[in-house]
């Protein structure tokens, strides 16, 4: 498998390596990864506190490292055990994110990602277009429309994309109300069985009980019916 998309390129050194998109070749700056640079403003929201929202010839864009959550990130926030590059999590992100732009999947375009070496661990960076003037889901639930979040999800199962964390802080809504989708960090490339396309679905329903309440229950059984007739 390659571990870039068809139409990025890599450049290695002894540390590890970043891949971009042939398009920015021309403009790429090592230091878009760098979270010291001057122009990155944390995200308020999400992120674990490791994603940052930046600017410049790449275009407004969010800068993320990744980081661990929960009980695995007593084995150390920002390691993770190298099993080759195929596996490195920037790129498997990058993957997802290029097939369903293929794809016609309305997600951020990726825009770079990285990986350094450490012995048996790497940490690893994605850089991803900024969506302008985005809302969540969790904020905007009232005026959401089901039926456009139900195709979205329905898009993307179809083009064969499982979500590892389908929230209601993965789904967002930009200034003219169009359904995105974000955060393919652990996704799945392959045919997406009925029993994912249900536990993503639930997965949200969760989420949104947690976050909105009792009043989210029929909104995402709006959503799931809809889902339901596009099958």
């Amino acid at each position: 498998m390659n571990s870039i998309p068809p139409t990025w390129e890599k450049r290695a050194d002894a540390d590890g390596a970043v891949c971009i998109p042939s398009r920015l070749s021309a403009v790429w700056q090592p230091g878009w990864l760098d979270v010291g640079r001057p122009d990155a403003v944390p995200v308020a929201e999400g992120g674990r506190q490791a994603a940052w929202f930046v600017d410049g010839a790449h275009g407004a864009a969010v800068l993320r490292h990744y980081r661990r959550g929960g009980l695995r990130a007593r084995l150390g926030r920002a390691s993770y055990l190298w099993l080759g590059e195929a596996r490195v999590r920037s790129f498997a992100e990058v993957r997802v994110l290029a097939h369903l732009c293929q794809a016609g999947v309305r997600v951020p375009e990726p825009l770079a990602a990285a990986y350094w070496r450490q012995g048996l661990f790497y940490r690893a960076a994605i850089l991803i277009a900024r969506i302008p003037q985005a809302r969540t889901l969790a904020h905007r639930l009232v005026a959401a429309d089901p039926q456009a979040v139900a195709r979205a999800i329905f898009a993307m199962h179809e083009a064969g994309v499982w979500h590892a964390d389908l929230n209601a802080f993965n789904i967002l809504f930009d200034a003219q109300d169009r359904v995105w989708l974000i955060d393919f960090d652990r996704a799945r490339l392959g045919v997406v069985s009925s029993e994912q396309r249900r536990k993503n679905r639930l997965r949200l329903r969760r989420s949104l009980v947690k976050v909105v309440g009792a009043r989210a229950v029929p909104w995402w059984d709006a959503l799931d019916s809809s889902y339901r007739q596009l099958s």
